[in-house]
């Protein structure tokens, strides 16, 4: 079911990073789009999740939460959601669940300093360190939405 909380996560994904590191925004496009349950193990983050739905109410805009190994808090991010991280502490470490397997060429994502979305993600520009296929992803009006 595309909406129930319960799901069969097909594959568990890890990722270890330092301070500044931000990844995102990333998602899977239709047929493959994953739901994600996500945590910091260890580390803290701050974790972003846009809504791609053109059909919800709140379409464009973004929720943030801060995850850590202290507040033990798991985020759950429904299918049609890009989803991003930037770690806040020295190192985080940081593993998710998805429903779906990854496909190269269903991936996409949207910049992480999109002017419409307007995100904080809190620490100046130059304490970001972003990958260089991050920094070629397309800007939320370029995206063509399938969602």
């Amino acid at each position: 079911k595309k909406n129930s909380l319960c799901h069969n996560f097909v594959q568990d994904n890890k990722s270890f990073s330092s301070k500044g590191v931000l990844r995102g925004l990333h998602f899977q496009l239709p047929p493959f789009e994953q739901v994600k349950l996500v945590e910091c193990s260890y580390g803290k983050i701050l974790d972003i999740a846009v809504d791609l739905r053109r059909s919800s109410n709140t379409f464009g805009q973004y929720k943030s939460t801060i995850l850590s190994h202290e507040n033990k808090l798991k985020l759950y991010i429904p299918a049609g959601f890009a989803h991003g991280f930037i770690v806040l502490s020295d190192f985080a470490y940081f593993s998710y669940k998805v429903s779906n397997f990854y496909n190269k060429d269903f991936d996409s994502g949207i910049f992480w300093n999109d002017q419409d979305l307007n995100i904080d993600w809190t620490l100046n520009k130059n304490e970001i360190i972003i990958s260089n296929k991050d920094k070629s992803l397309s800007s939320f009006r370029e995206f063509e939405n399938p969602f």
